[in-house]
């Protein structure tokens, strides 16, 4: 308005300095919220990574003979080959594993169903400046038409639900690699990320709940716990560990200490001994069949950690 000479200056430098005091209070407040909310490292540390560096594409990598590969399409069927290569097929026959007396298994007609609200809720909370899926739809155009689209959605989820089955284009994905340590010219130092479509994500977050739900029910992960599980984290885990190691070093008591990690873990992790300790939690025959499909990585680590 003001170079338009529709305003004065000194109205415009008033609007300036009073939207300028209120994006300082909101940035405040943002920080203020991180720091009470520090517990849930995602959000924190999300936060910290978007304003310490850029994300950068994959530079030249290096190939098990040597030799530098530049060219786009070579990385990709390089980084694809070793993906490919760390992934472990499905293990042998597991040893039958009996429910505990008293355990109840769900069946197709008694599991719990998807309601309308449950979905809309989920499509509410989309957010529009995440990635887009192979699907080439838009967020914000799913989450403005959430009133039109949730009927057949929930019509499609209770039918893959009590069939087992998950309609064909929401498995395909988009792989990309990201950067965790190391050299960047070894492709054994990136992960692959996968990006799926927006529904079947949803869906996929649905299922999430009901396993929640239940295996919290019913205690199936120990508090020793702390990996992957709601309100814990690596800090929660340090915390104990220290107290109980200290409490012994005080009481006069050697303490021997060994540490493990799992190389590629979420890549070598067998379905079969997966959906065996769902069984064993009382899950039903449909959410076995989603685990070929849904990699939930959060209860895949918890329940291979515990027992």
């Amino acid at each position: 308005m003001w170079k338009k000479g529709l305003a004065t200056w000194e109205e415009y430098r008033n609007v300036v300095r009073v939207h300028r005091d209120a994006m300082s209070k909101a940035k405040a407040h943002l920080d203020l919220n991180l720091a009470r909310d520090v517990k849930d490292n995602k959000g924190f540390f999300k936060y910290i990574n978007s304003k310490s560096k850029a994300r950068e594409n994959v530079g030249p990598l290096l190939t098990e003979v040597g030799a530098l590969v530049t060219e786009d399409a070579e990385k990709a069927e390089l980084l694809n080959a070793f993906f490919a290569s760390v992934f472990a097929a499905k293990a042998g026959p597991q040893e039958p594993q009996t429910l505990e007396v008293g355990e109840r298994v769900w069946s197709k007609e008694d599991s719990p169903s998807i309601k309308e609200d449950r979905v809309r809720d989920h499509f509410g909370k989309l957010d529009t400046h995440r990635y887009i899926g192979p699907d080439g739809m838009h967020l914000r155009v799913l989450r403005e038409l959430a009133d039109v689209i949730v009927k057949p959605l929930s019509i499609i989820f209770e039918r893959s639900q009590r069939t087992g089955e998950v309609p064909e284009d929401w498995r395909e994905a988009n792989v990309t690699p990201v950067f965790k340590k190391g050299k960047k010219e070894n492709p054994g130092n990136y992960r692959p990320v996968r990006f799926t479509s927006i529904p079947g994500k949803i869906m996929e977050q649905l299922i999430l709940d009901i396993i929640s739900k239940h295996v919290e029910e019913k205690k199936v992960i120990g508090s020793g716990q702390h990996g992957f599980t709601k309100g814990k984290s690596c800090l929660t885990d340090l915390i104990a560990f220290y107290d109980e190691m200290t409490g012994w070093v005080d009481e006069g008591r050697a303490v021997d200490i060994v540490y493990l990690d799992f190389s590629k873990a979420f890549d070598t992790a067998s379905h079969s001994i997966l959906i065996g300790k769902f069984r064993k939690c009382g899950l039903d025959e449909w959410t076995h069949a989603k685990m070929e499909f849904m990699c939930i990585r959060y209860y895949f680590q918890a329940l291979i950690a515990s027992n």
